[in-house]
């Protein structure tokens, strides 16, 4: 038997732990005498708490409910960070699990890496090597230090594997091809190329898409705003309310809208009354699927919002000054645009109009999740 402690924690990881639960679920049940059964064992640090932050997920994706809810939020990043470290010791040492994984690059990851790494436990990093360059994103420090501590790093693409190699972690495995074992060696980090577990879930999700219960324009650019180096400048945030402002004239714009931002919002005195952007709270998983198979574009300040753009062939703006995803703007499907009006109003006309393919195989096959736990298995 192989325990493995998933510790997740805000939404992008909620569904990004749904594919790895479901290939665990898969394996579990194919296993024989020569593949050992997984337990796996999930903490919730509450992170997100709010439900369409995060209850509604574990309800409609069919997770595993959470063993541990570790109930920790709306504190700083340093606060946050340093109660979620207690906490999630705490479970480690009860639960003495073979792997802990982490997702991502939030506060909970971090956390959970440190926790693990001071107990000597290995962690397998899922979404590792991706770098923005920009250390004044906690998100950036969050992720390279999770990178340098983990045993195991699944990397999403290609550039991802070059990151961790510029940085002089681990020899790449390919699992399941010619690399053959991969044994796990005590403090000496892997490497594999797995592809993209968003692409996984969008794969398997998109037939289970709900229509939200609001009134939809016929067509609408779908946004999102989230990012602290948007919602925590009371410049930026408002540059992006008056280029939402100027492009809704042309196509209406549809915003489910983060706490975070509606909080940031009220605080700096933010209003729109234009009756063509339609504010609504934040919309579930699969209520986000649909609009994204409806929208003629997105407009986002997310990670993962970008990938999901891709996948169901939505030209997207990026509200930021860099990205993760490079090779999303290298092939044109997504362009990089600040957020002052200007750049963002002729980001909006370059791609508007412009059609795209959509061919470029840029996130793995859809398979993630089985390499992962194939790769744990024999690790």
């Amino acid at each position: 038997m192989i325990k493995i402690v998933t510790i997740v924690g805000a939404r992008p990881q909620f569904i990004k732990a749904a594919v790895v639960s479901r290939a665990i679920a898969r394996h579990n049940k194919q296993s024989s005498k020569k593949s050992s059964p997984i337990r796996e064992v999930i903490v919730h640090t509450g992170q997100h708490f709010d439900r369409n932050m995060s209850e509604v997920f574990f309800e409609e994706m069919q997770i595993p409910r959470p063993d541990y809810h570790l109930d920790i939020h709306s504190l700083s990043h340093g606060a946050m960070t340093g109660q979620m470290l207690e906490k999630i010791e705490n479970v480690l040492l009860e639960e003495q699990p073979d792997f802990v994984m982490v997702f991502g690059d939030t506060n909970t990851t971090l956390a959970g890496a440190l926790a693990a790494a001071k107990l000597h436990m290995p962690v397998a990093h899922i979404e590792a090597g991706l770098r923005s360059y920009n250390r004044q994103m906690p998100e950036e420090i969050n992720r390279v230090l999770t990178d340098h501590l983990a045993a195991i790093l699944f990397c999403p693409t290609r550039q991802a594997v070059k990151n961790l190699q510029n940085e002089g972690i681990g020899q790449e495995h390919s699992p399941g091809g010619k690399g053959g074992s991969f044994p796990f060696q005590g403090p000496h980090p892997k490497v594999a190329l797995v592809g993209d577990v968003m692409f996984d879930s969008a794969l398997y999700y998109k037939k289970y898409a709900s229509k939200p219960n609001f009134e939809i324009p016929p067509e609408f650019i779908l946004a999102t705003i989230h990012r602290a180096e948007n919602t925590d400048n009371s410049t930026r945030l408002r540059s992006i309310f008056n280029s939402f402002d100027r492009i809704s004239q042309e196509i209406p714009i549809l915003l489910p809208l983060h706490p975070r931002t509606r909080k940031k919002m009220n605080e700096f005195g933010i209003k729109t009354a234009n009756s063509k952007i339609l504010i609504t709270d934040p919309a579930s998983y699969l209520e986000m699927i649909y609009l994204l198979g409806k929208c003629i574009l997105v407009m986002t300040d997310s990670g993962g919002v970008q990938k999901e753009a891709f996948f169901f062939e939505k030209p997207c703006l990026t509200l930021r000054d860099q990205t993760e995803w490079l090779e999303l703007v290298e092939h044109g499907y997504n362009r990089l645009c600040g957020a002052e009006v200007e750049m963002v109003y002729e980001a909006f006309i370059a791609l508007k109009d412009k059609r795209h393919s959509f061919a470029a195989t840029l996130y793995g096959d859809g398979c993630a999740g089985s390499k992962i736990v194939d790769t744990l298995v024999h690790a």
